[in-house]
């Protein structure tokens, strides 16, 4: 795909997703981590409606402990996952306290040390609670940047890295939530709205699967 189609396909997305941000609620880099642990296999409206109960009482690594891996499975298992998820939050508390005196590190390095934080959780909450620039392809991103063709890899590494290497450094963080809302509103899994799409004739798959009537 040539520099010049990308930046245009960058374009439109700003054009029509440029104000919105992330997906779940939080107001500290804590609480954005345990939202995002939450949101795996379940959506950030779910994750949103948990966390608003959860964090009016339990929003620091102690106050998690002192809860109680029971405690906690039984405030999130609308979550999907919950057991083990309450597990590798109970697990993530205690290396916070014991290593990192309580406070989320920022370095992708260190965050996908702590159990149940892979590449995805690390990217969100570097980018969204620390505005380092970073990538999180989950799977709305992973789906729309190969369908579009700013992708084309096999894997969520592979993925990430093209995409790393095709959207400017300055719009890596903005990108992702561009391509998160126009797989949520446009280009779903199943039954994606090709006909109703602005990047239409700029998109791989939509110039190659979609016919004017």
């Amino acid at each position: 795909m040539t520099k010049k189609k990308i930046e245009q396909i960058l374009a439109t997305l700003e054009s029509l997703y440029g104000q919105e941000q992330c997906g779940l609620d939080f107001n500290t880099p804590f609480e954005l981590l345990i939202a995002t642990i939450l949101s795996a296999q379940c959506t950030d409206v779910r994750v949103n409606i948990v966390t608003s109960e959860l964090f009016e009482n339990y929003n620091t690594p102690e106050a998690i402990l002192f809860l109680g891996e029971e405690g906690l499975l039984a405030k999130i298992k609308t979550c999907g996952l919950a057991k083990t998820k309450a597990r590798n939050i109970i697990l993530t508390c205690h290396r916070l306290l014991t290593e990192y005196n309580g406070i989320v590190p920022d370095q992708m390095d260190e965050l996908i040390t702590l159990p149940g934080v892979g590449r995805k959780t690390a990217n969100v909450v570097m980018s969204n609670a620390f505005n380092i620039p970073a990538i999180a392809v989950d799977t709305h991103v992973f789906r729309v940047s190969r369908r579009i063709g700013l992708a084309g890899g096999k894997t969520v590494l592979e993925v990430e890295k093209e995409l790393m290497k095709n959207i400017p450094k300055d719009k890596w963080s903005q990108a992702h939530h561009w391509l998160i809302w126009h797989g949520r509103k446009c280009c779903m899994a199943r039954n994606p709205n090709c006909g109703g799409c602005m990047l239409r004739s700029l998109c791989v798959f939509g110039s190659q699967n979609f016919k004017e009537a």
